[in-house]
């Protein structure tokens, strides 16, 4: 699909769609408690699509709702504490890399003999090293760095160590899987853990469900290194009748920023102050830029001002990165966004394309090393962007054309659909021209 917008500010409100972040933990933790769960989800989208498509497979029944689902859990025989059932199955995880990096020690834990698949790019982002401490406990994983990938044998509790500087998702899939094995574990983390803040929400999911885990932080033997140690007891996931998800941070960080480079504010709605997203940070980076932001319950806005360029860390924020650049893009001086070696695994290399479709657009954007340096300029030129298949290449593109004095053409618009495909509509709402056309 093309997309040709039409440059015009966007001022408005906006209702913000569900976190698909916290969507993935609550449909995984009421598929695997007790008892039934509602689930309370305003929006879907295809990689929440993808995890319930994934449970559905493992022998969980889960209803459509008006207000979103019904889910009754897995059937598992508590003497044998394995699947009774669908072995053999098929998890297809779409593109969604949270369903892959959280299914697969779930349906290790499970004891379930399946086969993953999914798109050919997901595939081939790496495993390791979860995929050496998943076999080192008792799995077998044939076809790895490609699809098909299949997988055997029932995951044994223990110790599992992992380093702080590679998928988060790897940590949080390991600690969903860990309380159905028959004695309690401990995950090991070496180095500052990279997106903190999505361990959080997967701890603060499990205790929604009545596991508590235990996090202790200190430094290693060498008396250098940091140490994070989460302890999962073997505790049953208790159901609590209803949950919500909350909504979500980091897409609504796309409208946040549109306000800071348009002409009047811009309101997203349903939104919490204290929530556990990293990506509530969007309010702290824009008002670092000199953008003028309210918060208020349930709601966040931001005004537009005069923008000034500062230094940022990804660490705990890769998913902001795309949409802070399109801001920087033409804030006055010299943006610094370091610490983004992991957005080469995403949907796309993130940090190089991030970088080359900016430039396309006529921002002055480089990498360097791990970081993306950008001199601001006051106005960019527009152009032809590809999304690379990348959602918020898309949604990126999509908002720098607030500040370009010539239309943007956005290839592969429909890449939206993965986290947010009433994107577009909700653009128009604001009060942008957008058109698409089939490809």
């Amino acid at each position: 699909m093309l997309a040709r917008i039409n440059p015009r500010p966007l001022a408005g409100t906006v209702p913000a769609i569900a976190s698909k972040s916290v969507a993935h933990r609550l449909l995984i933790c009421a598929a695997l408690s007790n008892g039934a769960t509602r689930v309370v989800c305003n929006t879907t989208c295809a990689d929440i699509d993808a995890t319930r498509r994934c449970l559905t497979a493992l022998g969980a029944r889960i209803e459509t709702l008006d207000d979103g689902f019904l889910v009754h859990p897995v059937p598992k025989s508590m003497e044998l504490g394995i699947l009774k059932a669908f072995q053999g199955t098929t998890l297809d995880c779409g593109e969604s890399g949270s369903t892959l990096r959280f299914m697969l020690p779930v349906a290790c834990a499970l004891g379930a003999q399946a086969t993953f698949t999914g798109a050919p790019r997901l595939g081939e982002r790496p495993l390791n090293p979860l995929d050496g401490e998943l076999m080192a406990a008792g799995c077998a994983l044939s076809g790895l760095g490609s699809f098909p990938l299949q997988t055997s044998g029932r995951l044994r509790p223990g110790r599992f160590v992992l380093p702080g500087n590679v998928s988060s998702q790897f940590v949080s899939g390991l600690m969903l899987a860990l309380p159905l094995l028959p004695a309690a574990s401990e995950i090991e983390v070496h180095g500052r853990l990279e997106s903190r803040p999505y361990v959080n929400l997967t701890v603060q999911a499990l205790k929604t469900f009545g596991v508590d885990v235990a996090c202790e932080r200190g430094i290693g033997p060498d008396g250098i290194e940091e140490v994070t140690r989460y302890r999962i007891p073997d505790a049953a996931l208790r159901t609590p009748g209803t949950v919500e998800v909350e909504g979500d941070w980091s897409n609504a960080a796309f409208w946040l920023c549109a306000g800071a480079l348009g002409e009047e504010p811009v309101q997203v709605t349903g939104v919490s102050l204290n929530s556990a997203q990293g990506d509530r940070n969007v309010m702290a980076a824009l008002s670092r830029f000199g953008a003028r932001v309210v918060r208020a319950s349930g709601a966040a806005r931001v005004q537009p001002d005069h923008l000034s360029a500062f230094t940022l860390s990804a660490q705990d924020v890769p998913d902001l990165v795309p949409v802070i650049s399109a801001v920087a893009a033409v804030a006055q001086g010299t943006t610094v966004i370091s610490d983004c070696a992991r957005l080469r695994i995403k949907e796309s290399d993130r940090l190089a394309t991030t970088a080359s479709e900016l430039s396309n657009l006529g921002a002055n954007i480089r990498t360097c090393g791990d970081s993306l340096v950008i001199h601001g300029v006051e106005r960019l030129a527009g152009g032809t962007v590809d999304s690379h298949n990348d959602h918020r290449i898309a949604m990126m593109a999509s908002v720098a054309a607030i500040r370009c004095d010539g239309p943007v053409l956005i290839h592969g618009a429909e890449a939206v659909q993965k986290s947010y495909p009433d994107f577009f509509d909700h653009y128009r709402m604001l009060g942008g021209d957008v058109e698409l056309f089939e490809e």
